[in-house]
């Protein structure tokens, strides 16, 4: 399974009510290994140089449940495949989790996976991100106690 990565901004940005990740859309970019996400610089999608998503399939997460129990909270989503068709996909590595509903700040970052190395989609092929450690359908995509 790829690493995850916390943006820093993201914490501060649950704190001022940027996110709502119960009914936000949250959606993922993807950079390639020359243009590795910043833990401590990045903030917004703007921040990050990503791929062109020509042939690629939808980038929108489904989230699965958002909720608390016994004050635990756990934000679950279902897993995303990526798929291209009509021609490849450009080599990207750093598949990033941001929220696309905010206008301001927009596209606020949460966080990445690293997959190591870049990967590339022939026509055809496809890559499931699976969000939790859980190999299930459905993963935590991060958990707050």
């Amino acid at each position: 399974m790829a690493a995850y990565n916390k943006f820093q901004q993201f914490t501060e940005d649950l704190a001022h009510k940027v996110h709502n990740l119960g009914s936000d859309t949250l959606t993922v970019a993807l950079c390639n290994a020359a243009n590795a996400p910043s833990a401590s610089l990045d903030a917004v999608l703007a921040d990050l140089v990503t791929i062109a998503y020509t042939n690629l399939s939808s980038r929108v997460i489904t989230t699965s449940t958002s909720g608390q129990t016994t004050g635990t909270y756990d934000l679950v989503l279902n897993d995303l495949t990526l798929t291209a068709s009509g021609g490849a996909v450009a080599a990207f590595r750093y598949v990033v989790v941001y929220n696309d509903t905010p206008i301001a700040p927009a596209d606020p970052l949460i966080g990445w996976f690293d997959y190591g190395a870049d990967l590339t989609l022939a026509d055809g092929e496809s890559l499931t991100i699976d969000f939790g450690a859980d190999g299930g359908t459905t993963g935590s995509l991060l958990t707050l106690a």
